[in-house]
């Protein structure tokens, strides 16, 4: 039976991280918007986080906005050393709530500087720029604007690496043409399989892919297959589909987010599910029903 990768790493940038981290946008309100319903308990979760032995936190400073960022620094700093703090540009909240595209160089610069000052570091290890062409996935546009302003920034010692979100193929080729990129940050998950391609030319190329919504986001994957295979393995149909994301590519890096550490612990116990190559194959025909 394949050995479970959760406990993994992979290149992020100059640094490694275990391929199972986690995603900070559920601390903030509902909607993403204002503060968490339960504030020690959002501080506790981080902290587990950590001492769970995760190195890798997801976060932006347009969750609440400005919300997780802060939480992230009251709970964690002074920072481990090997914690690697990645961070999204691109958008900005309006006060009612709304996503609202931030692409001009005033905004991507006031963005990182907001950043810095929220997480309290001289240098964010890994930005992403979230393309916001499409409203419910990648669309095409050129991204050499906004990329060229954050490759400057990189140039300045206030970015260390650069990834891209909710983009395309050519937009990754159009960026890599820019600065290095490190990771792309796109939806995929089990039934979610259209950048199947795209994971396997990353892997190649040593770049780290980094799946949001590997859940389903707010529209929670479902399937009896699924539950089958859980009801197998004696766990939650959540855990085998993040498990079956580990399996898919070794440069598969994993953010799942909860703001409970009951819900934090099920997370983390997908480092201890092994799938051996006929489950895998049972879950891949799901993408393909």
């Amino acid at each position: 039976m394949p050995k479970s990768p959760a406990l993994d790493s992979f290149p992020l940038g100059d640094r490694r991280v275990r391929r199972l981290g986690y995603g900070a946008m559920q601390l903030a309100g509902p909607g993403v918007f204002g503060p968490p319903k339960d504030h020690a308990e959002a501080l506790a979760v981080l902290r587990a986080v950590v001492a769970a032995g995760v190195n890798h936190i997801d976060t932006s400073d347009y969750y609440g906005p400005h919300v997780t960022n802060r939480l992230i620094r009251e709970a964690l700093a002074p920072y481990p050393d090997d914690l690697v703090l990645v961070t999204k540009l691109g958008a900005q909240r309006g006060a009612d709530g709304s996503w609202n595209p931030a692409f001009s160089a005033e905004a991507l610069t006031q963005g990182v500087h907001d950043n810095l000052r929220h997480l309290g570091l001289e240098r964010i290890e890994v930005v992403n720029l979230r393309s916001m062409f499409g409203h419910h996935g990648p669309a095409e546009g050129s991204i050499e604007a906004p990329l060229t302003v954050l490759a400057e920034l990189q140039q300045q010692g206030l970015i260390g690496h650069i990834g891209l979100s909710n983009v395309t193929a050519t937009q990754i080729a159009q960026g890599r043409s820019i600065c290095p990129i490190v990771c792309v940050q796109n939806q995929y998950n089990l039934v979610h399989r259209h950048d199947d391609a795209l994971i396997d030319q990353l892997a190649a190329d040593g770049i780290a892919y980094v799946p949001f919504f590997p859940l389903g986001g707010f529209n929670p994957l479902q399937s009896a297959r699924l539950d089958a295979v859980a009801q197998r393995l004696e766990a939650t149909p959540m855990q085998v589909a993040l498990a079956w994301l580990l399996y898919r590519s070794p440069n598969v890096l994993l953010i799942p987010g909860t703001s409970s550490r009951a819900h934090l612990a099920q997370n983390l116990a997908v480092a201890n599910l092994d799938l051996d190559e006929d489950t895998i194959a049972e879950l891949d025909a799901i993408g393909r029903q």
